[in-house]
C-alpha cells in the first residue's frame, strides 16, 4: 500500500505511522471503561474518513488523509 505525502510524494506505508484522537462518549464516566474504550473501541465509519498520519522515515510532519472505505 502506498500513501501520498504532500511534502514528499507518493511512498510505502511503512514509512509513516497512523495518528487518530479518540473520541470517547459522554456518557462513559468510569475512568476504566474510559481508558477502554479509547484504546480497543475504534471508529470504522463507512464511507469517507479523514485520518491524520505522521511521515516517520521522510519529512516527520504530520498531514490529513482522506480515505474511502467502501473499496
Amino acid at each position: 500500500m502506498k500513501l501520498t505525502c504532500p511534502n514528499c510524494g507518493t511512498r510505502s506505508v511503512e514509512e509513516f505511522r497512523y495518528g487518530e484522537i479518540p473520541r470517547v462518549p459522554d456518557h462513559i464516566t468510569d475512568p476504566d471503561a474510559r481508558d477502554l474504550d479509547r484504546v480497543f473501541m475504534k471508529a470504522n465509519a463507512h464511507g469517507t474518513t479523514v485520518e491524520a498520519w505522521f511521515h516517520d522515515f521522510g519529512c516527520r510532519r504530520w498531514f490529513r488523509l482522506e480515505r474511502d472505505t467502501r473499496g
